[in-house]
């Protein structure tokens, strides 16, 4: 019964029945998080040499664009059952192979493997058990 007799007490003032310091918690914790947010986004806008990709990654996947777009022309002008076909389905395959293969090593290059993988898995082209392979061992440190 205590609590109601606080409770009352609390509406009689004409207050509402949040504590203070809860309030200030919470004060204190917004301002928190809108300076860590403020810090992250100064730091996200800063160009950082660590968070660029690697020249080695960016000429992987600018293969890998011009042979997908190689693929999809054969497949518009010839379908798929040509040699065109053929040889564009398996450069535009080891193109791919060859970006999962590449050790991340720098920031850049995890972030940027990993959200062109993203964007490749997501249209269901990432399913071989190559890839899978390559990927895996490539992310293990080579002695």
């Amino acid at each position: 019964m205590p609590m109601n007799t606080n409770l009352v007490a609390i509406k009689s003032r004409g207050e509402s029945p949040t504590s203070r310091i809860n309030r200030r918690a919470l004060l204190f914790h917004s301002s928190s998080a809108i300076f860590a947010s403020t810090v992250a986004a100064a730091a996200l806008a800063e160009p950082r040499l660590e968070r660029a990709a690697s020249n080695k990654l960016r000429a992987l996947i600018e293969a890998h664009v011009a042979a997908y777009a190689k693929l999809g022309k054969a497949v518009r002008e010839t379908g798929c059952s040509s040699r065109d076909y053929d040889k564009a389905d398996r450069e535009e395959e080891r193109a791919l192979l060859a970006i999962c293969a590449y050790p991340a090593v720098i920031e850049g290059d995890r972030l940027a493997k990993a959200r062109y993988l993203l964007e490749i898995e997501a249209r269901g082209e990432l399913d071989l058990p190559e890839q899978m392979q390559a990927l895996l061992r490539s992310t293990m440190l080579k002695t």
